[in-house]
């Protein structure tokens, strides 16, 4: 039983091509990506080492790297695409990293905050609420691929940070 997708996208592009392509690689969040159920998901959980190591950092630092990867990863999502012959790709999930870190800008370090904010995130993006739904339909792109998660992290951000 393979855990991994061997071949992705449109063009067919093979696990080794996209762990060896740089962009790729980030945009498949480090491999993550290629599981074959729930890449989202797993995306989601590769983000929480990156969280971790964010955690502690200056408000300021933590913000600035949050929109970095947030404004690169429109770039990075949308020449993935491209590559893949496919928009949004369940596998592209830089976005489901972006989304996560945004989750959990506004509040501070707890395993609570972690677990919570993951399961937040994921539910917000797996349900699509309005207008995540719409945006996810009518936007295409790299900003597409990054605007519906950056708003999922923002909803899911807003209730954790309420139940606080």
């Amino acid at each position: 039983m393979n855990l991994y997708n061997k071949v992705v996208g449109n063009n067919q592009l093979t696990a080794a091509e996209v762990m060896r392509d740089p962009i790729l690689f980030l945009a498949f969040g480090f491999g993550s990506g290629l599981a074959r159920k729930a890449p989202g998901t797993f995306g989601t959980v590769a983000a929480i080492p990156i969280y971790i190591l964010l955690a502690n950092v200056d408000f300021w630092l933590y913000s600035a790297i949050t929109v970095m990867v947030s404004v690169v990863g429109i770039w990075i999502c949308g020449i993935a695409a491209d590559k893949l012959g496919e928009h949004d790709f369940g596998g592209i999930v830089w976005d489901e990293i972006a989304g996560y870190l945004i989750t959990l800008w506004f509040v501070s370090f707890s395993w609570s905050n972690v677990l919570w904010g993951f399961i937040l995130f994921r539910i917000f993006d797996i349900l699509k609420p309005w207008p995540i739904k719409w945006i996810d339909a009518k936007i295409s792109g790299g900003f597409g691929i990054m605007f519906d998660d950056v708003i999922a992290g923002i909803f899911a951000g807003l209730v954790l940070l309420y139940f606080n």
